[in-house]
């Protein structure tokens, strides 16, 4: 393979979480197990939003959930580091990672209507999490609860304590998830499709409160998402993962200026773009998912990819670069032969 030397990039402080080597592998009864992530490595910095891209299926989520601890623990196996603050949350018991939830390290799910509890009020959702960590009583946790709500852009917040989750617009109960991630001012935020199916208006206001809110308090952010749009406004460093693993790593600017692996092209070819001639066809990426061959002995990819060689079904591409910059691939975009 010819290509060009990756440059390492400089980052400086030392990281607030490191996963190295992340494999999650999940059971089946009377079927080979499935390997979900296959040997993921990151860093996030303080201040630093990280993000992991890719369609639905390459193991984004699965990553998170298994940082955060919250996979079932029957049929599956976590394997690796992540360590936080200089310790192991995948050597945690789970009494010590429900001390680390919401404290330190806090999550946004996707859904908001299916992750907050229909029959409990809002404030009570809220304060519990104050309750629960900071030794607030309820009646000193619900004023707090109330700024919480306002800082986040919920109209009348006072009245909004009342409510039940159905009362809200899906824009306010995802403000409402985002309240109680900031609860006890976590160190470690990580969003799972925060702005899924809600409107492009919404969305942007979501994401211009997320990105303040790192700004403002220094957190650090793991954003998962599939939409590059979502990266390209907020992430400071971008992951790409398929089939799960990495595939490309680079800075946000660096990534839309040069992609190079071809899935990575795929995904942006893939995005409508106002300044396209009218009538233009988009390019989809072929195939789903689940065309996949085993990491173990080829690219996975190589199904649907159009640059693929002989070679991407015969050996598995090593990983070039550093921990900040890095591609995956014997036969890169750009690259001539």
């Amino acid at each position: 393979m010819s290509t060009q030397p990756i440059q390492p990039a400089v980052r400086h402080g030392e990281p607030l979480l490191a996963v190295r080597d992340l494999r999650v592998t999940f059971g089946r009864r009377g079927e080979e197990p499935f390997r979900a992530v296959d040997g993921v490595s990151f860093d996030v910095r303080p201040g630093q939003t990280v993000g992991l891209v890719g369609e639905s299926g390459c193991g984004k989520s699965v990553t998170s959930l298994a940082i955060m601890g919250l996979l079932p623990t029957r049929g599956n196996t976590v394997e690796g580091t992540a360590v936080f603050d200089g310790e192991d949350l995948l050597s945690l018991s789970a009494q010590q990672m429900r001390d680390r939830r919401g404290a330190d390290i806090a999550m946004i799910f996707q859904d908001p209507l299916s992750s907050l509890n229909p029959v409990i009020q809002i404030g009570r959702q809220v304060t519990e999490v104050m309750e629960r960590h900071q030794g607030l009583s309820r009646k000193e946790a619900m004023p707090k609860a109330a700024e919480l709500l306002e800082r986040v852009g919920i109209p009348d917040p006072r009245a909004r304590l009342a409510n039940y989750p159905h009362q809200l617009s899906g824009g306010m109960r995802q403000r409402a998830l985002i309240a109680m991630a900031l609860a006890c001012q976590p160190r470690l935020l990580i969003a799972d499709e925060p702005t899924t199916a809600l409107d492009v208006t919404i969305q942007a206001q979501i994401l211009a409160l997320l990105k303040d809110l790192v700004v403002e308090t220094g957190t650090a952010m793991v954003m998962i998402t599939h939409d590059l749009g979502v990266v390209a406004g907020l992430c400071d460093e971008v992951n790409v993962l398929y089939g799960g693993k990495i595939v490309e790593r680079g800075t946000r600017h660096g990534l839309f200026a040069r992609p190079r692996h071809p899935y990575t092209v795929g995904l942006l070819d893939s995005i409508p773009r106002l300044d396209a001639p009218r009538g233009e066809a988009l390019s989809p990426i072929p195939g789903s998912v689940a065309d996949n061959l085993p990491w173990d002995s080829a690219c996975a990819f190589a199904p649907r990819c159009s640059n693929a060689l002989d070679v991407c079904v015969e050996k598995t591409p090593a990983w070039e670069g550093d921990d900040v910059v890095g591609l995956r691939c014997f036969n890169p975009m750009g690259v001539s032969r």
